[in-house]
């Protein structure tokens, strides 16, 4: 096939049917262990633990291959203290000022969450990832993004897989609304924050809600599917 653009090869890797089952099923064990973490450790995470959970986001597929994405990694306690400071204001509003509906309100119950963001200070790395609503020529110009949510929305879930694969945890904060996040960050105007991540190593003796996945039977559905049943 002739092409107007620079084409490579690609040829991945196949497996036989039972290597194939046996990767999906191992794959599964370890990220059915994933949680959401409220209370984390304060010891210290290898900076390259990040950049590696950031490049993995970073292969995720984009809409016209734009990549509409940018992950701000703080480390710093003073930071750390204006963004909690910051994001509990919001959540303030939200949850003592009555800003959330009382729907809302009941979704959130069972999680037992609230105003209070302490682990933002306590986590060691605070990422935050933007999303380009545009983009912008070297001449300042804008180019229109296609398909942005859809886009940052699957490089979020690769980065916290690799968080989990490498041992760490997270939780996806998104104070409501998050423009601090871009006066922070020092962002441009074509950003806006998306999702806010503390990163590291959950507490000793922490615990999560005990919620149950939603069954397969539930999220998948078989439309005219060869199941190979006799």
């Amino acid at each position: 096939m002739e092409h107007r653009h620079p084409f490579v090869p690609y040829r991945p890797e196949r497996y036989a049917p039972e290597e194939m089952v046996r990767r999906g099923e191992e794959f599964h064990r370890l990220v059915d262990r994933r949680r959401s973490v409220r209370q984390f450790s304060p010891e210290p995470v290898p900076y390259r633990c990040v950049e590696l959970a950031v490049r993995a986001a970073n292969t995720a597929p984009s809409g016209a291959h734009q990549q509409p994405w940018k992950f701000v990694v703080i480390g710093d306690p003073e930071t750390k203290r204006r963004v909690r400071e910051a994001a509990e204001t919001e959540e303030r509003q939200n949850y003592e000022g009555g800003r959330l509906p009382p729907e809302w309100r009941a979704a959130l119950e069972p999680l037992e969450t609230g105003s209070d963001k302490g682990y933002l200070e306590v986590a060691p790395w605070l990422v935050v990832c933007f999303a380009e609503k545009y983009g912008l020529t070297c001449e300042g110009e804008k180019v229109r993004h296609y398909y942005v949510n859809e886009s940052v929305g699957i490089a979020c879930g690769l980065f916290i897989t690799a968080l989990h694969v490498m041992g760490l945890s997270t939780l996806t904060h998104t104070p409501n609304p998050m423009a601090f996040l871009g006066e922070i960050c020092r962002r441009p105007a074509n950003e806006r924050p998306y999702i806010l991540f503390p990163v590291g190593y959950a507490a000793e003796g922490s615990e999560v809600p005990d919620l149950a996945r939603k069954p397969l039977e539930e999220a998948l559905i078989p439309m005219s599917v060869n199941l190979g049943l006799s």
